[in-house]
């Protein structure tokens, strides 16, 4: 995985990994959509990490594919670990599901597995000031800081 590419001009160019091109802007909100190819070869906790520091840097982070059950717990968990009052005051995070259980196979029907398909919005808990979800939304407000 190729890390970003240090900037040799003026410092207007973007880096390879737009991820890690992290800008702080007053003037509206940033949305890292993250694709299921960029999250497949990382370890649980190179997803962890590539989240949290998307919503520490004060961005809503969208993952195409969602997090597994486990992978979401640890999430909570390393969360947890770094809140503090005056630095990071922790996630809102909200999955929702990309197809309905009848399109998931009969396996993992059999073995009581959720589909990999879901589409997972996470940020910071101090900016979102609502979270909706119904059976075809995922809604927020966010506040610029």
């Amino acid at each position: 995985m190729p890390g970003p590419t240090p900037n040799v001009d003026d410092g207007d160019a973007p880096s390879d990994d737009p991820v890690s091109d992290r800008e702080s802007s007053d003037s509206g909100v940033r949305i890292d959509m993250i694709s299921g190819a960029r999250m497949q070869g990382l370890t649980s906790m190179e997803k962890i990490r590539l989240i949290l520091d998307g919503v520490r840097d004060g961005n809503i982070v969208i993952l195409e594919e969602g997090l597994s059950p486990d992978e979401e717990s640890k999430l909570i968990e390393v969360t947890m670990t770094e809140i503090s009052p005056d630095d990071f005051t922790g996630i809102e995070i909200e999955t929702y599901p990309k197809a309905e259980a009848n399109d998931q196979s009969f396996l993992d029907k059999l073995m009581g597995r959720e589909s990999a398909q879901k589409l997972t919005v996470i940020g910071p808990a101090n900016r979102i000031e609502t979270l909706h979800k119904d059976e075809n939304l995922i809604s927020t407000l966010v506040s610029r800081k």
